[in-house]
């Protein structure tokens, strides 16, 4: 029988590739394939390009986190271990294996495990509430994403179910922490509030999750812009957070399939064919696959022994 430690992985994998099937079965899988075959090579490299500024921007507001609270994390060696975690998170199940991994190498390093594994607590949070706190913003303020409310919900309603889902994790997440974790709930709120929420802190933190928040999107608009979609660049950019953050599920590998549900039930609220909204989807996803390459790199020069210690 399978171990159960080796079931949750494949039961993701199950899943992901379940409901991209559902959606290759239910549309037509030669014309998603046609469109994402004519991208553009320019705008494939900006979206690299953007890619590379997303990565400098996150191992940064990891370093500012980390030595916010006392601990020493180099600009080289957040930049790699970035890129690692990045990449183990595209290919193993869950999303959060590589930061997990990141925060492991940092608190061998530090002799500071509680501070280490913290510090990419608050960095992932941080980046996770401007995202969700960004869809909010678009879901109840973009005209071009009422126009997919006015397709697929009576208006506010739908507005309102998506805001308060958003706010549901926003508030539940923490005291589902702070109820099963008591101890550590305390060392956290004390930390998240030196490290993000300190008058000297916060605008820093502020700006780098918005600018690199703002990348995922923009990464998501040069993606649809490369393969010829019909949806215009600033509907692109309107619709991106909304649709990635259904990457957010955990059951699922990097997002794949839920993401791409959640664009093809967009394209047709906004009357264009699912099949363009789901091409969209696969190009980022693809892209960040590729971006996150140089993470390989680092499994390439060490063996996985000493990747895991180092």
């Amino acid at each position: 029988m399978i171990e159960r430690r080796r079931l949750g992985p494949l039961l993701r994998w199950a899943v992901s590739l379940g409901v991209l099937g559902v959606l290759f079965c239910w549309l037509d899988s030669r014309a998603i394939a046609a469109q994402m075959s004519r991208i553009a090579p320019g705008w494939l490299a900006a979206a690299l390009a953007v890619t590379v500024v997303q990565t400098l921007l996150s191992a940064w507001r990891w370093r500012f986190t980390a030595r916010r609270l006392g601990l020493d994390l180099t600009r080289s060696r957040a930049l790699v271990d970035y890129y690692l975690a990045v990449f183990v998170n595209q290919v193993l199940p869950g999303g959060v294996l590589g930061d997990a991994l990141r925060a492991h190498r940092h608190a061998r390093r530090s002799r500071s495990a509680g501070a280490a594994w913290r510090a990419v607590i608050i960095e992932r949070a941080s980046g996770q509430v401007v995202v969700a706190a960004g869809t909010i913003g678009v879901l109840l303020s973009l005209p071009a994403w009422r126009d997919v409310l006015a397709g697929s919900w009576p208006g506010k309603a739908g507005a309102g179910v998506f805001a308060g889902l958003a706010g549901i994790l926003l508030i539940a997440l923490p005291l589902a922490a702070a109820r099963r974790w008591p101890q550590h709930w305390q060392a956290l709120r004390a930390d998240t509030h030196r490290a993000l929420l300190a008058r000297v802190a916060w605008p820093r933190q502020l700006a780098a999750s918005m600018a690199i928040v703002f990348t995922y999107a923009l990464v998501f608009a040069l993606a649809g812009h490369g393969i010829g979609a019909e949806i215009g660049f600033g509907r692109l950019l309107a619709v991106a957070l909304p649709i990635l953050l259904a990457m957010l599920v955990p059951f699922s590998v990097a997002g794949w399939g839920f993401r791409e549900a959640a664009a093809a039930s967009v394209w047709l609220a906004l009357g264009f064919p699912a099949e363009e909204g789901v091409a969209v989807a696969m190009t980022y996803g693809a892209i960040n696959l590729a971006a996150s390459l140089p993470g390989a790199l680092v499994l390439v020069r060490h063996p996985v022994q000493s990747w895991v210690a180092r």
